[in-house]
């Protein structure tokens, strides 16, 4: 999990900027937690003490309001609501690593994945996100190659995983929803050597560059057996004590 929270704070400066180039300083002074990291702990506290995801979801957008938000996910939690509102985007993705870090079967990992999801991501393109996601991360927790990551995920969920990121980053645009950035964040994991790699990867197609780190981010810390640690260090540094509190508890349960 905590390799998705680096991904997302060392995003979070090149979200909207077009990055199209792996040559970045890795650590900026204007990176920060953005919601990728405040719903991903929702997510985590919600497995550790078993508190209404709902509740969670609705108190943790209340603490951090600023943490940039889409309008309608914002909109949702700020009127309480308790049903879910079709979305497809790749929200259900960006916060649900800790799923894939917290569950040893298959079968558990895709049955609370899409429970994490359809709290607001209803829609089949936000379910299959959140349920790929976490399932490349329990694939690669549990030792596959690449190859097998790659295979099951093609072959579950449909998903376009044959091109390179180089080949990807000539062409593409910002783009929020599960089916047009997952696959992508998905690529830039497949196509890296290491963790810092694939944070590169996934920032340098110039897309939804905090969430689709934090998805890369996630798959490749349990790929590669964790974060480096200056990378780890730093990004812990920039989280605030009760959020610390939660990510320090989940590794000290779940590990990594």
């Amino acid at each position: 999990m905590i390799g998705a929270i680096a991904g997302d704070i060392i995003g979070s400066v090149h979200e909207h900027a077009g990055t199209k180039t792996k040559d970045f300083p890795l650590f900026d002074i204007g990176c920060r937690p953005t919601d990728d990291t405040v719903l991903t702990l929702a997510i985590a506290d919600h497995l550790l003490d078993g508190l209404d995801l709902v509740d969670l979801l609705h108190e943790y957008t209340k603490r951090y309001p600023d943490a940039g938000y889409g309008g309608t996910f914002r909109d949702w939690a700020r009127s309480r609501s308790r049903d879910p509102y079709g979305s497809w985007g790749n929200g259900s993705a960006m916060r649900v690593s800790p799923v894939g870090f917290a569950f040893d079967s298959e079968a558990d990992v895709l049955a609370q994945a899409r429970a994490s999801a359809v709290a607001t991501h209803d829609h089949p393109e936000g379910i299959k996100g959140a349920q790929a996601t976490a399932l490349a991360i329990f694939l690669a927790r549990k030792g596959a190659s690449k190859a097998k990551i790659k295979e099951t995920l093609v072959e579950r969920f449909d998903y376009d995983l044959s091109r390179h990121v180089d080949d990807i980053r000539e062409d593409y645009e910002f783009d929020v929803s599960c089916q047009g950035s997952v696959p992508q964040s998905i690529v830039a994991f497949l196509d890296s050597d290491s963790y810092e790699d694939a944070i590169r990867n996934a920032i340098s197609l110039g897309g939804d560059a905090d969430t689709m780190a934090c998805i890369a981010g996630g798959i490749a810390e349990a790929f590669y057996g964790g974060v480096p640690e200056n990378i780890r260090q730093w990004a812990l540094a920039q989280l605030d004590p009760p959020q610390l509190e939660v990510a320090e508890r989940f590794v000290g349960r779940f590990g990594l």
